[in-house]
C-alpha cells in the first residue's frame, strides 16, 4: 500500500515539473540505445571467437604437433584462465555501460595512461584478428569455388576480398540489430556444419603428418590456438549501450561465452584425442587426397567460411565501437564519433575499421600466407589487455569500497596467470630464436606511453574524458523524481539526493 502511494505521489509530482532547461544526456546517446536482445548480444560475443572454425583448428594443432593429452589439458587450462578474466570483467559490466569496453573499464580503475595501453591492445587485436578471419574466410570461399570448378587467381582474388568486405560493411551500416541477426544466423549454420561433420562417420583418412620431437616448443602452437579461440567474450561489452538490459545481458554473455565456447573446444580436443577428428582434420589439411568425399570437403569449407566471416563481422563491430568511443572523447579524430542519423550506427568508425580489415586481408592474400609473428602479436596484446582489466578491477572496487577478500584474490590470481602465460609465450618464442612476441609486448607498452605524452601536451582535455560511459538521461526518470547536478566536466548528470548541488528536475 505504501509503495502504491509513493508511486502515485511521484506520478503526481511529474505533472508539476516543467522540462529542464539543461536536460541530462548521455555522451553515447547518438547510438541506438536499448535495441539488442540477450540472444543478439550473445551472437556478437560468440561469433568473435569463431567457434566452428576453432573446432577444426584446435584438433589440427593438436594432431600436427603430436600434443594430444597435453593439448587437451592446455585447452582446459585456457578455458579456466579466460573464464577468470571474464569474471573480472563482469565486476565492471554490473556497474557501468560503455562502448569502449575494456578500454573504458581500465580507465576507471587505472587511469588514462593504462586505458590507452588497453585501447591500443584492443584495437590491434580486433583489427588484426578481423583481417585474419576475413583472409581465411575469403580463402575458404575461393576453395569452395574451386570445388565447383571455378578457379579464382591473381587480381580476381583481391576482388573477392573487397566484395566480401563491402558486404560486411553494408550489413554493419544497416543497423546493429540487422548485423547481430546476420551474425547469429551465419555462426549457427557454421556450427551445425562443423559439429555434424565431426560426429559423422567417414572414410578412413590418411595419417595426419606430425612434427617430431617433444618439449615446450611443440605445446606453444596449441596454447596459442586455444587462447585465440577463446578470445572475444569481451566484444559484448562494446555494444552494451545498444543492449536492452545491458547490465544483465552483457554480464551474462561475458561469463557465458568462455564457458560455452570452452565446452565446444574441450569436445573438439577430446575428438582429436580419441581419433574422431581425424577425418575432419585430414579433409581440412589435405582435401580429397585423404580419400574424403569432395562433398564433405565442400561442406567443411562452407562451415569454415561462415565462421570466419561471422567473426570478421563481429570484430569489425567491436572495433568500430572502440574507435567511436575514442572519437567521442577526443583521443582520436572527432570524425570517428560521427553517427548516422537514421541508422544510428557509427558510420565513420565502421568504414575505417572495415577498410583496415580489407587492406590487411588483401595484403595477406597477395603474400599467400599469414606470417608467424602476426598471430603471436595478437595473442600477446590480448593478454596485456586481460591483465590490465583484472588489475583495474581490484583497484576500482577498492576505490568504491565494494571489494571483498575473495574478489580481490580472484582478480589477483587471474592477473598473475595472465602474466605467466604472457611470459611463457614471449620466452618460449625467444628460446626458439623468434622475437616477434617480445617486440609486440614492447610496442604495445611504448606506443601508448608516447601517445599519452602527446595528448597531455596538445589535448589535455581529452585525457579527462577518457573512459566515457553511458549515463541515465532526464527522460529516463519521471520529472521531479531524480536529483541532477553539473559534473566537473560541465555536464548535467543524475546524482545522489545527498549531492551538495543536487536539483530535482
Amino acid at each position: 500500500m505504501t509503495e502504491t502511494s509513493a508511486l502515485a505521489d511521484a506520478i503526481a509530482r511529474s505533472f508539476a515539473h516543467r522540462e529542464p532547461e539543461r536536460p541530462a544526456v548521455s555522451p553515447l546517446r547518438a547510438l541506438g540505445r536499448r535495441q539488442l536482445s540477450g540472444w543478439e548480444v550473445l551472437a556478437q560475443s560468440v561469433a568473435t571467437t569463431a567457434p566452428a572454425a576453432s573446432m577444426v583448428l584446435l584438433p589440427a594443432a593438436m594432431l600436427t604437433h603430436h600434443a594430444l593429452t597435453s593439448g587437451l589439458i592446455a585447452v582446459v587450462a585456457a578455458t579456466v584462465l579466460v573464464t577468470l578474466i571474464a569474471w573480472c570483467t563482469t565486476l565492471f559490466t554490473r556497474r557501468m555501460i560503455a562502448s569502449g569496453g575494456l578500454y573504458a573499464f581500465v580507465a576507471k580503475g587505472l587511469g588514462p595512461r593504462a586505458a590507452l595501453t588497453t585501447g591500443v591492445a584492443m584495437a590491434v587485436k580486433y583489427l588484426g584478428s578481423g583481417a585474419l578471419t576475413l583472409y581465411h574466410g575469403g580463402h575458404a570461399v575461393i576453395a569452395i569455388a574451386a570445388q565447383c570448378g571455378i578457379g579464382i587467381r591473381g587480381p580476381a582474388t583481391a576482388v573477392v576480398y573487397l566484395l566480401i568486405a563491402a558486404a560486411i560493411l553494408a550489413a554493419l551500416l544497416r543497423g546493429v540489430r540487422f548485423a547481430a541477426l546476420a551474425i547469429l544466423v551465419i555462426e549457427s549454420c557454421s556450427l551445425i556444419f562443423i559439429v555434424g561433420l565431426m560426429v559423422m562417420p567417414g572414410a578412413e583418412p590418411a595419417p595426419v603428418q606430425t612434427f617430431p620431437g617433444t618439449g615446450t616448443g611443440l605445446l606453444l602452437p596449441v596454447v596459442l590456438s586455444a587462447l585465440f579461440a577463446l578470445a572475444g567474450f569481451e566484444s559484448a561489452t562494446f555494444v552494451a549501450p545498444e543492449a536492452r538490459r545491458p547490465m544483465i545481458t552483457v554480464t551474462r554473455t561475458v561469463i557465458a561465452t568462455p564457458a560455452l565456447c570452452g565446452a565446444l573446444f574441450v569436445f573438439a580436443g577430446w575428438a582429436a584425442w580419441s581419433g574422431h577428428a581425424d577425418t575432419l582434420v585430414g579433409a581440412y589439411l589435405y582435401g580429397t587426397s585423404t580419400g574424403v568425399s569432395p562433398v564433405v570437403v565442400a561442406f567443411l569449407h562452407l562451415g569454415m567460411a561462415c565462421s570466419w566471416l561471422a567473426s570478421a563481422m563481429a570484430s569489425s563491430n567491436a572495433a568500430s565501437r572502440l574507435l567511436y568511443s575514442m572519437g567521442v572523447e577526443g583521443v582520436l579524430p572527432d570524425a570517428l564519433g560521427a553517427v548516422h542519423r537514421r541508422l544510428r550506427t557509427p558510420w565513420v568508425a565502421l568504414v575505417s575499421a572495415v577498410s583496415c580489415l580489407a587492406v590487411g586481408a588483401t595484403v595477406l592474400a597477395a603474400r599467400g600466407a599469414v606470417p608467424g609473428w602476426a598471430g603471436v602479436t595478437l595473442r600477446v596484446v590480448l593478454l596485456v589487455a586481460y591483465v590490465m582489466v583484472a588489475v583495474a578491477a581490484v583497484v576500482f572496487l577498492a576505490r568504491i569500497r565494494e571489494s571483498t577478500p575473495a574478489i580481490s584474490w580472484t582478480c589477483r590470481v587471474a592477473a598473475t596467470l595472465g602474466g605467466v602465460v604472457t611470459g611463457y609465450i614471449v620466452i618460449g618464442h625467444a628460446l626458439d630464436g623468434r622475437f616477434g612476441a617480445l617486440v609486440a609486448l614492447l610496442v604495445v607498452l611504448a606506443v601508448p606511453a608516447l601517445w599519452y605524452r602527446h595528448l597531455r601536451r596538445t589535448r589535455p582535455a581529452s585525457l579527462a574524458d577518457v573512459g566515457v560511459f553511458d549515463s541515465p538521461e532526464s527522460k529516463d526518470v519521471l520529472p521531479g523524481a531524480g536529483a541532477f547536478a553539473e559534473t566537473g566536466r560541465g555536464r548535467v548528470a543524475l546524482v545522489g539526493s545527498d549531492h551538495p548541488n543536487a536539483v530535482r528536475r
